[in-house]
């Protein structure tokens, strides 16, 4: 096995996760099987817990594991699976190790820092490089591992010295160690400054790690003089720097690193004889044809966390996907939910105003999930919008309980419908708590029996009396977390269509509350269509309005599994209702075949890309491809 580490410098959100993930699709184009490992410092056991506003998303596995969201970047680039394993906290870490010293498993030594953590460190990254991502047999050849922070973090010290003696213990020729660091170029001097770059090799190295190639980060191109000065100093060779300037979309970090022959140092470093050149066309033509779009479509995202887009960064990626597959420029309009209420109208009435513009002019509208009942009235209110005035609507995870909550207080009447999240009490409880029951720290089920680890019967959960008992305190332990099956339940509906006319989708799941199955025969009567289940029936994942343009909500995440070229079906939906080109989505998706198994669960195969005419877009708002109305903040 070969490693490659990704460590950063300077400051932090340079994209070492990006770049990690780039150096990822550059070796597995010369013909290597690849995976990845995240390492988080943080105490945390994982991003379970952790606020969208300062960590960004929580990005979920197939195996429910809740992770950084860099994961998500390491899965689009490389079309790969991912366990939790993959990603390393120091929560994690020390958890095992505090286990096995309560077994007596070090045989009553003190338990150090230095060799327990590191050890478990090290043994971690041996055994989960060993797993199989990419659906075939046996280990990867390389396993690129990215450590989160910026060297000198206190948090990061222990894994520092553990990736040091790492370096050692694989031996030379089997460890590559890539330094990202920050080159600024001051206004006042108007030239690139070497020394943030300096200090950060020199605190790197006076830790144990030398790093074998700089990838510098910078505005613009590296000089010659820079790089020799960085040459010198680091005692990097030149032809191991390479710059990461600033580009339109991060499609282009791979042919970056491509046409500055990262690859060849990589391979070199690695003592790795590969002769298939990295040729990389479909990502050349996706960054050239992401340039080139110029007719926009509007998204209206409707959420809480709008001043941060790294909340919603899957979402953002999938809707990317499904807009250039259909050969449109995506304009996210971030549209604060709370603005949208009526107390916003007397408290700020120009932000409530602005809001409601946003919304108006959207061509479609879409509703993320999230968890509480911030902004949950003026969610109800855009979903009320889009069906009313026959708008292309998604919900997804909360936005499709959203959408529950306002048809049930406006088409059947009943206007204390509530979620019983957001109102205990409510007499009219149209979603409900329904948890999955899989304690992840405790043996002992609901039903009495002792399960371990963390599988449980069926009858453990299937009585409703247990749904009431389940724990709505415990973070992580009642969350219906991963992959799950949904069945459609109506062949000819538009989801099914999407899908490719599949009996069954597999879609990952992060949620506690659900639609309340004793409403779903009076909402069915209505005219609201729950077009998809769970195998028991008694979980709703699926609702269509059939008499509207694309009004579609989803209990599940379809955003974690859309990727480049094979974008997540209800988002193509979307943009392609939001277009008027939905029948012509539809048609095609009748016609071709689709797979007999469910690998990528989209079900759209993969969506060729094709230049079209048109001018590259520059200028303000735009950001990793995406159109912003300038709330949004891209990294």
């Amino acid at each position: 096995m070969k490693y490659v580490l990704v460590t950063g410098g300077v400051v932090s959100g340079l994209g070492k996760g990006v770049t990690a993930s780039s150096i990822g699709v550059l070796l597995k184009a010369c013909g290597l099987r690849v995976t990845s490992i995240k390492i988080d410092p943080y105490l945390n056991i994982d991003a379970g817990t952790m606020s969208p506003f300062e960590h960004g998303e929580v990005f979920v596995l197939d195996d429910g594991g809740e992770v950084d969201l860099d994961l998500g970047n390491y899965e689009r680039f490389l079309n790969i699976k991912l366990t939790r394993d993959n990603n390393i906290t120091t929560g994690k870490i020390f958890q095992s190790v505090l286990e096995k010293e309560r077994r007596g498993d070090y045989l009553g030594k003190t338990v150090q820092v230095v060799p327990h953590i590191t050890d478990a460190i090290q043994d971690w990254i041996e055994r989960v490089a060993l797993i199989p991502v990419d659906g075939k047999d046996g280990p990867a050849d390389v396993c690129v591992i990215e450590l989160g922070g910026t060297i000198g973090d206190i948090e990061s010290m222990p894994f520092i010295e553990a990736l040091g003696q790492f370096s050692y213990r694989v031996g030379a020729g089997n460890f590559c160690l890539i330094h990202v660091s920050l080159v600024p170029v001051l206004n006042v001097v108007g030239e690139q400054k070497t020394k943030p770059t300096q200090h950060s090799v020199r605190g790197l190295r006076g830790l144990g790690l030398t790093p074998n190639i700089l990838a510098c980060r910078s505005t613009t191109v590296l000089e010659e003089n820079v790089k020799l000065k960085l040459s010198q100093f680091c005692h990097v060779p030149g032809e191991n720097i390479f710059t990461l300037y600033d580009v339109s979309n991060i499609w282009h970090i791979p042919l970056l690193l491509k046409d500055q022959k990262a690859h060849e140092a990589i391979l070199k470093v690695l003592n790795l004889s590969v002769t298939k050149k990295p040729s990389l066309k479909e990502w050349t033509s996706l960054a050239e044809l992401s340039d080139k779009l110029h007719k926009p479509v509007r998204i209206a995202m409707v959420g809480k966390y709008t001043g941060l887009s790294d909340s919603y960064l899957s979402v953002l990626k999938a809707l990317l996907h499904a807009s250039v597959a259909r050969h449109k420029k995506l304009v996210v309009e971030w549209v604060p939910a709370c603005d949208l209420e009526d107390a916003s109208a007397h408290e700020k009435p120009e932000s409530y105003k602005a809001a409601w513009n946003l919304l108006k002019g959207a061509d479609g509208v879409l509703v993320p999930g999230g968890f509480g009942d911030r902004g949950v009235k003026g969610k109800i209110l855009a979903a009320k919008y889009a069906r009313e005035n026959r708008v292309p609507f998604l919900g997804i995870c909360l936005g499709m309980q959203i959408a529950v909550i306002e048809f049930t207080r406006s088409v059947l009447g009943l206007k204390d419908s509530n979620s019983t999240e957001f109102d205990p009490d409510t007499e009219n409880p149209c979603v409900i708590f329904m948890p999955e029951v899989n304690y992840p720290f405790s043996s002992l089920n609901l039903c009495g029996k002792l399960c371990f680890p963390f599988f449980f019967p069926a009858e453990c959960f299937l009585s409703s009396n247990n749904y009431e008992q389940g724990s709505k305190t415990h973070m992580g332990g009642t969350m219906r977390l991963g992959s799950r099956r949904t069945y459609f339940q109506i062949p000819d509906s538009v989801t099914s269509k999407l899908y490719g006319n599949q009996s069954y989708i597999d879609e990952r799941h992060r949620h506690r509350y659900e639609v309340n199955p004793e409403m779903v025969p009076n909402l069915e009567k209505a005219g609201l269509s729950f077009t998809g289940k769970d195998e028991t029936g008694q979980r709703m994942e699926i609702i269509e309005l059939p008499n509207h343009p694309y009004f579609i909500g989803v209990q599940f995440h379809p955003e974690f599994k859309s990727r480049p070229g094979e974008p997540s079906a209800v988002f193509l939906g979307l943009i392609a209702a939001a277009t008027g080109e939905l029948e012509a989505v539809l048609q095609d998706n009748s016609t071709r075949k689709m797979p007999s198994t469910n690998h990528h669960a989209n079900g759209n195969g993969t969506v060729k890309y094709h230049h079209q005419n048109g001018g590259a877009h520059r200028g303000n708002g735009v950001q990793n491809g995406i159109y912003t109305n300038g709330n949004g903040v891209h990294l």
